[in-house]
C-alpha cells in the first residue's frame, strides 16, 4: 500500500517536473518578426537587442523587457491651440512622420516616446507660430513645417528616433476671422471679375472699331477702284466712238440726224415739265432736209399723193436706221453729181456750184 502511494507521487513528481522543463523550453525559444526589435533583460539589466530572427534565451533569467517597430509611424495629433504674433487664436493640427533607429535609447531613455514627440512638438508649434501673425501663418506652412522638422529632429536624436517629416494638416482661425476672411475673398472675386469684364468690353470696342476702320477703308478704296475703272471705261467708249466716227468718214447730214435722236431722250426724264428746243435743232432739220431734198434747194415736193407717201414711207424708215439714211443721202448726192455732169456736158463746160452761184444776179 505504502508502495503504491510511493510511485503515485513519484509520477506525479515526474509528470510535474516534465511540465516544467516544457514551459522552460518553450519560453527560452523565441521568434522575432521582420521590423521589430527585442529588448532582452538579463536579471534586471540590459542584455542584448534580438533582430528578426530566432533565438534562445536563458529560462529564468533573461527577459523581453520592450518590443519595439522599427517602421515608419505616422502620428496625427488632437488640434493644438496656438496664439498668434496678432493675439489670434488658431487650432493647427498636425501629422509626424518618424521612425525608431534605436530601439535601446527609445526605450530607456524617455518613458514613452509617442508622448514625448507629441509635447515637443505642441511647444516648438506655439514657439514658431508665435512670431507671426495670421496671414503669415496662413500662407507660411512650408516654413513652418521645415522649421518644426528641424527642432524635433533635433530634440528626439538621444531618444533615438529620427523625424522624417511634419505636416500642418489644418489651420483654424476663429469663425469672427473666417466670415471676415470670406467677405475679403468674395470683394476680392467681384473687383477681379469686375476688371475682366472691363477689359473684355474694351477689347470689344477696340476689335470693332478696328472692323469698322477696315470696312470704310475697304469700302472706299473699292468705291474709288469702282470709279477709276468706269471713268476709264467710259474713256475707251470715247475714244473707239470717236475713232469710228472719223474712219465711217460721217458728214454733217449723218451727224444731224444722230442730234435730232438724242432730242426725245433728254425729254423722257420724269422730273422735265418742259424742255426748250435750241437754236441748233433748226439747223439740224435744215441739213436732214437737205439730205433727202425736201428743201427750196433741192428738187421741188411731189404734187403726186402717191409719189409723196413713197417718199414719206423712205424717209421713214431711213429715220429707223442711220446706215440707211447716210446711203440714201450719199445715192442722192451722187444722183446730182450725175446730173450736173450731163448738164454741163450739153453745154461744153463742166457744172461748177460756185460759178453759177456767182453768176446769178
Amino acid at each position: 500500500m505504502e508502495f503504491d502511494i510511493v510511485q503515485v507521487v513519484l509520477i506525479v513528481a515526474l509528470v510535474v517536473f516534465a511540465i516544467f522543463v516544457i514551459t522552460a523550453i518553450a519560453r527560452s525559444i523565441v521568434v522575432v518578426q521582420q521590423t521589430q526589435a527585442y529588448l532582452v533583460e538579463r536579471l534586471g539589466r540590459y542584455h542584448a537587442t534580438m533582430d528578426a530572427g530566432l533565438h534562445l534565451l536563458v529560462p529564468f533569467i533573461d527577459k523581453v523587457r520592450a518590443k519595439v517597430d522599427l517602421r515608419e509611424l505616422v502620428y496625427s495629433f488632437p488640434p493644438q491651440s496656438v496664439i498668434t504674433s496678432d493675439n489670434l487664436v488658431v487650432d493647427i493640427d498636425t501629422v509626424i512622420y518618424f521612425q525608431v533607429t534605436d530601439p535601446k535609447s527609445a526605450v530607456y531613455e524617455i518613458a514613452n516616446y509617442i508622448t514625448g514627440v507629441e509635447q515637443l512638438t505642441t511647444t516648438t508649434l506655439r514657439n514658431i507660430v508665435g512670431t507671426m501673425d495670421l496671414e503669415q501663418t496662413l500662407t507660411s506652412r512650408d516654413q513652418i513645417n521645415g522649421q518644426l522638422r528641424g527642432v524635433l529632429d533635433e530634440a528626439t536624436g538621444k531618444w533615438g528616433i529620427r523625424v522624417n517629416r511634419v505636416e500642418l494638416k489644418s489651420i483654424e482661425p476663429p469663425l469672427s476671422i473666417k466670415d471676415s476672411m470670406e467677405k475679403q475673398m468674395r470683394a476680392e472675386r467681384d473687383r477681379r471679375a469686375a476688371i475682366l469684364t472691363a477689359e473684355g468690353v474694351k477689347q470689344s470696342a477696340i476689335l470693332t472699331a478696328e472692323g469698322e476702320k477696315q470696312s470704310a477703308i475697304l469700302t472706299a478704296e473699292g468705291e474709288a477702284q469702282s470709279r477709276i475703272l468706269k471713268a476709264e471705261g467710259e474713256a475707251r467708249a470715247i475714244l473707239q466712238v470717236f475713232d469710228a466716227i472719223h474712219e465711217g468718214d460721217a458728214d454733217s447730214k449723218l451727224l444731224s440726224y444722230q442730234y435730232l435722236q438724242m432730242l426725245p431722250e433728254v425729254a423722257k426724264a420724269n422730273n422735265n415739265q418742259m424742255w426748250f428746243v435750241p437754236t441748233e435743232f433748226t439747223g439740224a432739220l435744215k441739213a436732214v432736209a437737205a439730205g433727202f431734198g425736201l428743201t427750196d434747194e433741192a428738187e421741188p415736193l411731189e404734187r403726186d399723193p402717191e409719189k409723196a407717201k413713197t417718199r414719206a414711207s423712205r424717209i421713214t424708215s431711213a429715220l429707223a436706221d442711220p446706215r440707211a439714211a447716210l446711203e440714201e443721202a450719199r445715192r442722192q448726192a451722187e444722183g446730182f453729181a450725175a446730173e450736173a455732169d450731163q448738164a454741163g456736158s450739153g453745154s461744153g463746160r463742166p457744172f461748177n456750184p460756185d460759178a453759177e452761184k456767182g453768176q446769178q444776179p
